[in-house]
């Protein structure tokens, strides 16, 4: 069987989510890798076949994505041109992992194309959504990686398409500890909007991992240090609490991790609002915005000590056992399907 998998190159998540997938889809036959997208700081320890600009969203200073950079760096022609470059008619599988150049090819071709993400499952009807739903960010959502079948992931099972987070190898290994400091990662926020704010809280300690400085800064009760992968975990595996966006993979290792955890979503970001109001369901603490207005909130986040219980099993085999049994071999898009979003949960 010759599978091609689509992994979204925006952000980490993705690309430790593959790193545990792969391995299993190794074992079901021959698997093609794409990544498309320039924003991840992991490179995935597999030989990648197809790497692509793709659609990428630029991470912003000011605690969201950069739409203006986003379409200074979009190029329409040379998306039309990667799109044209997989012959996907060559695949008995193809998984999506919110990587659009693969999903348009099967889409142009009319062949079948599995959604395996977080973001798929935003719109699920179990999933908790805000009160206010931002019109255009739902289009891009719903439209910007489209499939035939939808397989995700949320902060707690909802049904047999929706399972809990894949939690990493690495992550599984650590032994927790708290040395007392405090874990941050805001990609979408400038550090000398982070410095202001987090050196007023200077009864802890912070240390802040970013993407937008090369090199480490101490000052006073604040850390800055350039993203590595393994100061990351270990400074993850020894912090008393996380905050960081409301994205998908730091909350649900830190939570694995059993660390009290604050998220704010980036602006403009559906998934990360509705992923907040699944973590404020579940008790995890959520702000709008890093300003002034919510210092007294992080303070009080502080002097909490409640952690939330989640129970994340390593069910990566289970997935790719059942995506494989259902649909390895799918040829073509029916007519049922043709006439829908391609954002099915069936």
């Amino acid at each position: 069987m010759k599978i091609l998998y689509g992994v979204q190159g925006t952000g980490n998540g993705h690309i430790t989510r593959a790193m545990e997938i792969i391995p299993y889809l190794q074992q079901k036959g021959e698997v093609d890798i794409l990544v498309s997208g320039i924003q991840s700081d992991i490179e995935l320890p597999f030989e990648v076949k197809y790497r692509f600009n793709g659609l990428s969203f630029i991470f912003g200073k000011k605690g969201g994505v950069d739409y203006w950079k986003t379409f200074v760096k979009m190029n329409s022609m040379k998306l039309l041109k990667e799109i044209k470059k997989i012959d996907v008619k060559a695949y008995d599988l193809i998984i999506s992992d919110f990587e659009p150049v693969t999903c348009w090819a099967a889409l142009k071709a009319k062949k079948v194309c599995i959604g395996l993400s977080n973001q798929v499952v935003t719109m699920h009807p179990l999933a908790p959504k805000p009160k206010k739903m931002d019109v255009i960010g739902k289009l891009v959502l719903q439209n910007y990686a489209p499939t035939t079948y939808n397989y995700g992931f949320h902060f707690k099972r909802l049904d047999g398409t929706v399972f809990t987070p894949i939690i990493r190898k690495e992550v599984r290994q650590l032994i927790p500890t708290n040395d007392g400091h405090y874990t941050v990662y805001l990609p979408s926020y400038d550090d000398k909007q982070i410095i202001k704010q987090l050196h007023k809280l200077d009864t802890v300690k912070w240390q802040v991992f970013s993407k937008h400085n090369k090199e480490a800064i101490h000052l006073d009760n604040i850390t800055i240090v350039p993203i590595q992968a393994d100061l990351f975990l270990k400074s993850l595996a020894s912090a008393k609490g996380v905050l960081c966006n409301a994205g998908f993979g730091t909350p649900s290792e830190a939570l694995f991790l059993k660390k009290k955890v604050m998220v704010i979503p980036m602006k403009k970001q559906i998934e990360q609002f509705c992923n907040a109001e699944m973590l404020k369901e579940m008790g995890v603490a959520v702000i709008k915005k890093l300003n002034g207005d919510n210092l007294p909130k992080i303070q009080k986040w502080l002097e909490d000590d409640t952690i939330v219980t989640v129970d994340y099993p390593d069910n990566t085999e289970e997935i790719v056992n059942l995506i494989t049994e259902n649909h390895a071999g799918d040829k073509k898009i029916d007519t049922q399907h043709e006439s829908t979003n391609y954002n099915l949960f069936q």
